[in-house]
């Protein structure tokens, strides 16, 4: 189990949210930070992946690599 305070204008934003869209706090809660925790992890393979990126390739370069180049 989470304990987490939160100021007082996000507690009401959350639980605005959460009532218009049937919810309790709890569960709005847990899908935020399940889609938070989601995006962290994209973020983190992006930046792990721009670490190994290639030059760009010229239009000319890109239809040679594919062999498009009559």
């Amino acid at each position: 189990m989470l304990l987490v305070s939160l100021p007082a204008a996000v507690e009401q934003r959350l639980s605005e949210l959460a009532k218009s869209r049937g919810l309790s706090e709890s569960e709005l809660a847990r899908e935020l930070i399940e889609a938070s925790i989601e995006d962290l992890d994209d973020i983190e393979m992006a930046v792990e992946r721009l670490k190994y990126r290639q030059s760009a390739l010229t239009s000319q370069e890109a239809h040679k690599a594919l062999g498009l180049d009559d």
